[in-house]
């Protein structure tokens, strides 16, 4: 068991970081908000994930700890693998993901991309009682923040939001941090500041 990996980044790739540990160099696949943080010549800590197959044994690390504790929740869900785990962790911000298997929205978790209807069927009935209650909060350089709050008008801003072109995943997760940085936001503001963001 691998349970982390501190060294230094050589490659940056679409969904992995090659890291230098002890005259090795380690290729490990990680979500996106972790993708993001590894920048090459630079030392970095991932908490890690080692998963043996027949064909492979394939690493995978995370910059938070409560990122590995959900991958982990999600790929004990039967049909969800590493690859489909990180692509919920890249496409959806944790707290959004959170909020979304405890509110059964399938649609939501059903637009990730290798996620179908049923396996987001079975991401609701198998952790909905499982996700601890830190969980239900987003991490910000360490810090637990509490979830967003609700704004009647969320609603409203996804759905222009997603009229205008954009992916529903990326909405939800601008129009999340926008509510929690002023929770009375209009619609209007919104849609105009999550133009800006989305741009």
């Amino acid at each position: 068991m691998i349970a982390f990996i501190e060294g230094t980044v050589r490659k940056v790739r679409d969904s992995s970081a090659l890291i230098q540990s002890g005259g090795l160099g380690y290729e490990v696949f990680v979500p996106r908000p972790t993708l993001e943080r590894c920048k090459e010549g630079e030392v970095v800590f991932l908490h890690t994930r080692l998963v043996v197959r027949e064909d492979a044994w394939t690493l995978y690390g995370f910059h938070h700890p409560d990122l590995q504790q959900v991958f982990e929740l999600l790929t004990s869900v039967t049909g969800v693998g590493p690859k489909v785990g990180l692509a919920l962790l890249s496409q959806l911000q944790s707290t959004i993901l959170a909020g979304a298997i405890l509110d059964g929205d399938i649609g939501l978790l059903s637009s990730v991309t290798g996620v179908g209807k049923k396996t987001a069927e079975r991401l609701v009935l198998e952790l909905q009682n499982k996700i601890p209650a830190h969980l239900r909060a987003t991490t910000k350089g360490g810090a637990v923040i509490p979830a967003t709050p609700r704004n009647p008008n969320e609603r409203d801003a996804i759905d222009a939001l997603v009229t205008l072109g954009y992916r529903e995943p990326q909405v939800r997760q601008v129009v999340a941090e926008l509510i929690a940085a002023v929770p009375d936001s209009s619609a209007d503001q919104l849609i105009r500041k999550g133009l800006g963001k989305l741009r």
